[in-house]
């Protein structure tokens, strides 16, 4: 799964990568510690052109009376997307593209605390994730909400979890933004061998509230 990750690109240095035109109200600053419900950056395709959209990370299904409705959206899973009824509009008419410098994940041993560990690609490049949105307002309320697309974990990232982020190259922007005709599901898999390495972190980024570059260095030892 993804449910924390790190960005340090600026806004306008994100619009460059994405070819994207930004909006006014993106996040700023670096971040080591994004959490779900914070405000991420999505790069869509609307209207013939690339955009670069403030979001809430955290889908909201057009049927929530509030954005806290139901489950917290932050997700979702490749093999199911097409069928459920919260994000099967979305991934055929509304998909983005999310960049990361990184992301954490956990193993969990039985008893013991839980362990951080920090993903990023194996040549430095920024990860760039699949994501799904949608607009919601009701009662004069409106958000833009978006869910990180995962799927079955490959071979290497297996040993830290079963899930993993689906992590699309610059050539498959277009398909997945919708720029390039249809076929964007064969895109939802896992990255290939190599792709990604990962270290282990303190356990500072255990607490949501914990920021700062130190959150994603090589633990000591």
């Amino acid at each position: 799964m993804c449910g924390r990750f790190a960005i340090t690109l600026p806004p306008e240095a994100m619009a460059r990568l994405f070819a994207a035109t930004p909006g006014n109200d993106l996040p700023q600053g670096e971040r080591f510690n994004v959490c779900p419900t914070q405000p991420v950056a999505v790069c869509t395709h609307e209207g013939g052109a690339r955009r670069l959209r403030a979001m809430r990370w955290g889908f909201v299904p057009h049927w929530y009376k509030t954005p806290a409705d139901g489950p917290l959206l932050i997700n979702a899973r490749a093999e199911t997307i097409a069928e459920k009824p919260a994000f099967r509009d979305a991934v055929r008419q509304r998909r983005g593209l999310i960049a990361a410098d990184g992301y954490y994940e956990w193993t969990r041993a039985k008893g013991q605390q839980p362990l951080p560990w920090y993903v990023a690609r194996s040549d430095g490049a920024p990860l760039v994730f699949a994501a799904i949105w949608q607009d919601w307002e009701r009662d004069g309320v409106a958000l833009s909400g978006c869910a990180i697309v995962t799927t079955a974990a490959g071979p290497e990232i297996a040993a830290l979890h079963h899930r993993e982020p689906v992590v699309l190259a610059p050539a498959d922007w277009p398909l997945w933004l919708g720029e390039a005709g249809q076929g964007a599901a064969a895109l939802m898999r896992a990255a290939p061998p190599g792709a990604l390495h990962w270290h282990r972190v303190g356990t500072a980024v255990n607490s949501s509230r914990a920021e700062g570059a130190g959150l994603r260095a090589p633990l000591a030892g």
